[in-house]
């Protein structure tokens, strides 16, 4: 049981150092500013994280994985028709990250690239991949670019997570001829 409660911890620091991330950048965030989020101690904050480009490779490298297995799992869905299940897997992909945090987010992952090494790549990489998958056939693989493309225009695109479901519900409709 304790060490459940750790990995819910862990998560729930995660989670706030994102927001904390997003908010003030890399550069300005501190990691008593992480602490103070997630409600737990500096010293505690340290016990998870020895510095914080640990914590800044360790927190977005939790947010995209928590994405890609969403995404996954909406894909496997059984009995779910193919466009209901695309998307929840762009909605989970990058429908999550719509509103005031995603331009924040953005910025983040790309002006820091020496601390990332190749998690900005890997990442869409993979979701790309089980999206390939979960379409098949002749054109999957341009078919997923094409959406995928249209996920990120509309993700910049949209105010909230509920514009940005319908219009990308709508692209899929489109690939599907529903």
């Amino acid at each position: 049981m304790y060490s459940g409660f750790m990995t819910d911890r862990k998560t729930q620091v995660l989670d706030s150092a994102l927001r904390v991330f997003a908010r003030y950048g890399y550069r300005k965030t501190s990691m008593d500013d992480v602490a103070e989020a997630a409600d737990i101690s500096r010293p505690g904050l340290y016990f998870y994280f020895s510095s914080k480009p640990e914590l800044f490779r360790a927190t977005v490298r939790h947010s995209l994985e928590d994405s890609v297995e969403a995404a996954r799992q909406s894909l496997a869905e059984p009995g779910q028709p193919l466009p209901d299940r695309l998307a929840e897997a762009f909605d989970q992909w990058c429908g999550r990250y719509v509103g005031p945090m995603s331009a924040e987010i953005d910025v983040l992952i790309n002006a820091n690239p020496e601390l990332l090494g190749d998690v900005p790549a890997e990442y869409p990489q993979r979701f790309r991949d089980i999206v390939v998958e979960a379409i098949s056939g002749e054109r999957a693989d341009a078919v997923a670019d094409t959406l995928i493309s249209t996920a990120i225009g509309i993700k910049h695109g949209a105010a909230t997570r509920d514009e940005f479901r319908t219009r990308m519900s709508i692209a899929i409709d489109l690939y599907c001829g529903r």
